[in-house]
Formats: structure tokens, C-alpha cells, sequence
């Protein structure tokens, strides 16, 4: 039993808990009966963890009721960057053990519903939690774009960048947001129809801005070398410039030198969005 799903980027500036994007990043878990529990883990996060605490073994244990099985896991997702880890984990190990509904197992782990249907569905979606039910569906995303992601090797949990968030914002913030993610959603589904400013997000990136010091001049770095958009990834450390695919290696670049300039160790990817989500077999 397989299961191999993509990683996501999740709020994409003002869609915060909304939006997500799934992509090509990958996770891989494999599921196989066995007399005794072991697990064999590459690639990012491999080592830690690796007994029946892991979250792989956690999840497929739950589904299968018993711990007699050998767990597989090759990770190429950074951890604790904004980049859905978690969820895109527990979604394999869920799907991998053959959970009746491995979106809403990863979605009662993670907490939130985006950035699991993300790496189910591939491309860019919209999600909530409805009654405790994962409800997603699918938005229109144009080929063109790529998606430039800085990924510090500095981690930060998603608890931390939750606790510095307020738990009232002023109305302006709000309505300005939901203004902003309205004309994302038709930028993201065709590239001519993009908004400079529609990536501006009021009521999460700006009070955690003070997190991770090198944050707003490299959004800055990223528009200013051509990326039509930039934007926390998730609740961070990887930020996210949204480009054209004429010019994403270049503004790629230019976070490269910020980076080496700045002293933030780091990797910078181009990538295109996952269109398939999740894989089975």
C-alpha cells in the first residue's frame, strides 16, 4: 500500500485558513503488513522520530487498529516551514493505509482543512471545516504561473506564528482582505486578469512580520525583481514569490543573493503547481 501526495502553500497572502496550492513536492509513505512494527524514513525529517510516535505511524495505526506493519517514508517536504508537512504526511499515511476518508483524518491532525485538500486535490483550492467536515473545492489556476519558494533553514512551528496573532482585527483589515483574496482567486485563474496587491494580506503576515526579521525586505526583493506577487508561505519560515514562468529564474536569483547577502542560509526552488494530488497503488 502507496500513497504519495504533494506538499501545499497555504493562505497565498490575503486567504488566510482559505486558500491553498498544492506543489511539486512530494511525500511518499508505504504501508506493509508485517509480524512487528518498523519504519524506514529518507529525505527531510528522516531519523526523527522513527518509532511508533512518528506521525506516519501514528495515523496508519489509528486506521488500521494495530501497530503490525512496516512503515515506509521519503520526504522531499521541508519541516516546519509553511510548506503543509504535516498534513501532507498524514494524508499519505492515511491514504497509504487505506483510511475510508484520509482528507478528513489529516484534517482532524492538522487542525485546518487547506492545505490537506490542496495536496488531495492538487492545484489551488478552497477549504473549510464545516460542522467539523472538511468541505474543499477546486479554483482555476492559469499554466503560466510559477512559484518561486525561499525556504530558510530556520524552522517555525505554526503554534508560534498562531500565538503572536490578534484576537480581534479592525474591520477595514477584514473587508480589505476579502477584497484582495477575491481578486487573487481571478489573477490565479488567469494570469492577465492579476492585480498588483491582491497578494496584500492585513490580518496575518504583519503581525508576524517581528518572527522572522529578514521577512518583509525579502517579499520586497521577490516584487521587486519581477515577481508579480510574494507572500508568506503558510505561517513561515518560507516565503513565496508568484511569478510568470518568463521570468521566475531570474526573480529566483535574486532571492538567491538575498539570501547569500543577507546571511540566511537557505534553498530556493522554482516550482509549478502538483495538478494530480494525491497517488494511490
Amino acid at each position: 500500500m502507496f500513497a504519495r501526495v504533494p506538499a501545499s502553500s497555504a493562505n497565498l497572502g490575503p486567504g488566510f485558513d482559505t486558500l491553498a496550492l498544492a506543489l511539486e513536492l512530494y511525500v511518499e509513505v508505504g504501508v506493509t503488513p508485517a509480524e512487528h512494527f518498523s519504519i524506514t524514513s529518507t529525505g527531510e525529517g528522516a531519523g526523527l522520530f522513527d518509532d511508533e510516535r512518528h506521525l506516519a505511524a501514528v495515523v496508519a495505526s489509528r486506521v488500521l487498529g494495530h501497530t503490525r506493519f512496516a512503515l515506509s517514508v521519503d520526504s522531499a517536504i521541508p519541516l516546519s516551514r509553511g510548506l503543509g508537512s504535516s498534513a501532507s504526511l498524514a494524508l499519505a499515511a492515511a491514504a497509504a493505509a487505506r483510511a475510508a476518508d484520509p482528507l478528513a483524518l489529516a484534517c482532524e491532525i492538522d487542525g485546518h482543512a487547506e492545505n490537506a485538500a490542496a495536496s488531495l486535490l492538487g492545484g489551488l483550492v478552497t477549504a473549510a471545516l464545516r460542522g467539523g467536515e472538511p468541505v474543499a473545492r477546486s479554483l482555476g489556476l492559469d499554466a503560466d504561473w510559477r512559484f518561486v519558494v525561499v525556504v530558510p533553514e530556520a524552522q517555525l512551528a505554526t503554534a508560534d506564528a498562531r500565538r503572536v496573532l490578534p484576537h480581534d482585527v479592525p474591520f477595514a483589515d477584514a473587508v480589505a482582505n476579502l477584497n484582495a483574496m477575491g481578486l487573487l482567486i481571478a489573477g490565479l485563474a488567469d494570469r492577465n486578469a492579476f492585480v498588483a496587491g491582491s497578494m496584500t494580506d492585513a490580518l496575518h503576515q504583519p503581525y508576524r512580520m517581528g518572527l522572522l526579521p529578514f521577512a518583509a525586505p525579502l517579499l520586497a526583493a521577490l516584487t521587486d525583481a519581477g515577481a508579480s506577487g510574494a507572500c508568506w508561505s503558510g505561517a513561515g519560515s518560507a516565503m513565496l514569490g508568484l511569478a510568470g514562468v518568463e521570468c521566475a529564474h531570474v526573480v529566483a536569483d535574486v532571492a538567491r543573493s538575498f539570501l547569500n547577502t543577507e546571511g540566511v542560509p537557505g534553498t530556493v526552488f522554482v516550482l509549478d503547481a502538483d495538478r494530480v494530488g494525491l497517488v494511490t497503488r
